[in-house]
């Protein structure tokens, strides 16, 4: 708290992602989509989406204005992520329904775990390597506010009673 009523705000960064997508990429598909790129966006993309590039083959769209924040009930999720050897963007996204030539991405996060439930809940999820300056902030955040817990030693179960085995 900094004194006032209003608690202090959450650490974030904001974002912006870009999706690409590739027509007829083999004779099953129609469209095939992948998360490219997710970058720092400090309001220079405006609010749209827009259209980066389109060849016929290949289009580019960026979507700006994803927050994403750090939340203390999630810092076992950050930790596994940064302790996965690969820290990576977690990004969800979407196809529409109506047209299937569109796709979106719904929101960005940093925690293992919430992508863990995003795929639990049939989501589709891609991951982008997090550039070094992310990995340090997220650490230091975390080195600050997470604490593991430590590893107990599991009993083999010949040395338990027979109704706890």
């Amino acid at each position: 708290m900094d004194g006032s009523d209003r608690p202090a705000a959450r650490p974030s960064v904001t974002v912006a992602v870009v999706i690409e997508r590739e027509a007829h990429p083999n004779r099953w598909e129609d469209w095939r989509f992948r998360i490219v790129e997710v970058l720092s966006d400090e309001g220079a993309f405006g609010t749209a989406p827009r259209l980066l590039r389109d060849d016929g083959r290949f289009a580019r769209w960026l979507h700006p204005g994803f927050t994403v924040e750090l939340f203390r009930d999630e810092g076992e999720g950050y930790y596994l992520n940064l302790s996965s050897g690969a820290p990576a963007w977690f990004v969800s996204w979407r196809i529409g329904d109506e047209d299937a030539s569109q796709a979106w991405p719904e929101i960005v996060s940093l925690s293992y775990n919430e992508a863990g439930r995003w795929l639990d809940a049939q989501e589709r999820v891609d991951n982008l390597p997090l550039p070094p300056d992310v990995v340090a902030w997220l650490q230091a955040w975390n080195d600050q506010h997470y604490r593991p817990e430590p590893k107990r030693r599991k009993r083999p179960s010949s040395f338990l009673p027979p109704e706890q085995r």
